[in-house]
């Protein structure tokens, strides 16, 4: 089971992501947090430490106008929490995948999230 302030961190850290507040993100994470994501089942980003991880998290706050994560479920996976995310933002730049400025991108997936002396860790997206 997940605890209360498990949850309550998660979901800051997913409202700080929602509303582009870097600072409010970095705050919530451990010195040694791991970031992973992966898409279709290959890991194609990975960072280490809160300097790489605010690295990517401002690159990438670039890439979008509007992004929301939206929590749909918990589940707890041995000392870790899995949040079942709907994900959907619009792009403010074309992409080199044939996307567009003003796309809608709609997803679903999930985010593992460990955390370690009350602050986030780890997070691996999956989508």
């Amino acid at each position: 089971m997940i605890s209360e302030k498990s949850k309550k961190i998660i979901e800051n850290y997913i409202m700080a992501y929602n509303s582009f507040d870097i600072e409010s993100m970095v705050k919530l994470l451990h010195k040694e947090i791991m970031f992973r994501n992966f898409t279709n089942g290959d890991m194609n980003t990975e960072t280490r430490g809160i300097q790489e991880f605010k690295e990517l998290a401002e690159k990438s706050s670039k890439i979008f106008s509007r992004r929301r994560q939206t929590v749909i479920d918990y589940n707890a996976i041995e000392d870790k929490a899995e949040v079942q995310i709907e994900y959907e933002a619009i792009l403010a730049v074309d992409l080199p995948n044939g996307l567009n400025s003003g796309d809608k991108i709609q997803l679903k997936g999930k985010s593992i999230f460990g955390l370690n002396e009350g602050k986030i860790s780890l997070i691996e997206d999956y989508s």
